[in-house]
């Protein structure tokens, strides 16, 4: 399984945008999608994450501003971000769960100025 993450940039505090995650190889089913970020200095945390059947979590820091969806059929994972700050700056990584393996994608960076 390999991860390909997209839709990073430079946006202004309030602005918003939107990332997306494609997973690719021989795949059956992939039980778990999500999105962790990871600030300079700081440890990578999870930001959301989607069940296949559609269960979300969300960090307490981005509720009501990001909303994670996927796609089954297409193997996505998106995340919209809305009323971004300054301190959503990060590299946002993509994650999956498949078959009790975690899969990793690159990583897109997103800063936010203020």
């Amino acid at each position: 399984v390999q991860l390909q993450a997209s839709g990073g940039g430079l946006v202004q505090a309030g602005g918003s945008l939107g990332l997306s995650c494609a997973a690719t190889g021989t795949i059956y089913s992939i039980s778990l999608m999500g999105w962790y970020r990871q600030a300079p200095g700081k440890q990578r945390e999870l930001v959301a994450q989607i069940t296949r059947r559609g269960s979300t979590d969300y960090a307490n820091s981005i509720k009501g501003r990001f909303t994670i969806s996927r796609d089954n059929a297409k193997n996505m994972v998106y995340l919209q971000m809305n009323s971004l700050k300054p301190e959503d700056t990060a590299i946002y990584y993509c994650k999956a769960i498949y078959q009790g393996n975690a899969y990793w994608g690159q990583g897109t960076l997103v800063t936010v100025s203020s």
